[in-house]
């Protein structure tokens, strides 16, 4: 299909595990009942950002992938026949947890999984006492209705897997973000902020020439208030639209995918890319050492 109808899911969340996904589930109705084909929901849906402390008891909030949470979402996904795009805690085994997100096919298939390979550990953001860095490498997952690729919020930030990702064939980058202000932050930090994930996002759109698609909750959670924000970024990194920072929204945006072509070629980034000269990037840093 070359042309695409895409939703996203932007929303608070409670401490209610089954709450936060009925209510997942009703926003991706209304995104169906909105022409969605593709549904994006936010980092770890089911739960508040629990990672602001480091607590064992929040082990208890992982499950199997797939399981429980991919099984109800299965069945909506085949009922409206839409593409669903899953961020869940992940338990793999005893004592190793994955921050994980799932895609269900427009017939309730579970195609696969992607498993965050950035891992921060900010105040506020303690995910390294809770999540092994992803394992499975940078995937895409052929749909219905597009071949998408899957990254998730701390992975915005490196151009490497947005590059990796489009080079194995993905038309859209999604990107399910759990990330806000601290409420003690001043205004114009807020917006730096901001502005500094917005446009690292665009950048991926401009360099692979693809469409971004950000997806990020709201509401105030110990201390600090999820910006929303979330957005669709041409292949050219032009915003097609951006929601509130505050409120809570279902967006379906029409996503033209012969743009990508359009661009690659007035634009030929990928053409000129000079990949023999590329094997430093494999290193942590080059001292000469």
């Amino acid at each position: 299909m070359s042309k695409v109808q895409v939703g996203l899911v932007q929303m608070s969340c409670t401490a209610n595990k089954q709450e936060n996904l009925a209510k997942a589930i009703a926003k991706v109705r209304e995104a169906a009942a909105k022409g969605a084909n593709i549904v994006c929901l936010q980092e770890l849906f089911t739960s508040l950002y629990f990672c602001d402390v480091e607590d064992h008891d929040n082990f208890l909030l992982a499950e199997a992938i797939p399981g429980p949470s991919t099984d109800e979402l299965s069945k909506v996904a085949a009922e409206l026949g839409v593409v669903i795009i899953a961020s869940l805690f992940e338990k793999r085994t005893h004592g190793l947890y994955h921050n994980t997100t799932a895609v269900l096919d427009a017939d309730g298939a579970y195609l696969g999984k992607y498993r965050k390979m950035h891992i921060p550990d900010d105040p506020g953001f303690y995910e390294k006492f809770y999540f092994t860095p992803g394992d499975l490498g940078y995937k895409v997952f052929k749909t219905k209705f597009a071949t998408i690729g899957v990254l998730i919020c701390w992975d915005q930030w490196y151009p490497e897997a947005a590059r990796i990702t489009a080079l194995m064939g993905a038309e859209i980058l999604f990107y399910p973000t759990a990330i806000g202000w601290a409420t003690t932050q001043d205004e114009a930090t807020n917006v730096e902020q901001y502005n500094a994930w917005q446009t690292i996002q665009r950048s991926h759109a401009v360099a692979n020439g693809v469409h971004v698609v950000s997806v990020n909750r709201v509401g105030e959670e110990a201390g600090v208030q999820f910006w929303g924000g979330s957005f669709f970024a041409n292949p050219f990194g032009t915003i097609i639209h951006q929601t509130t920072h505050t409120d809570e929204e279902v967006i379906v945006q029409e996503l033209d995918l012969n743009k990508t072509d359009y661009y690659r070629t007035h634009w030929p980034f990928l053409r000129d890319r000079r990949i023999d000269s590329y094997q430093p990037i494999t290193k942590r840093l080059l001292d000469d050492e």
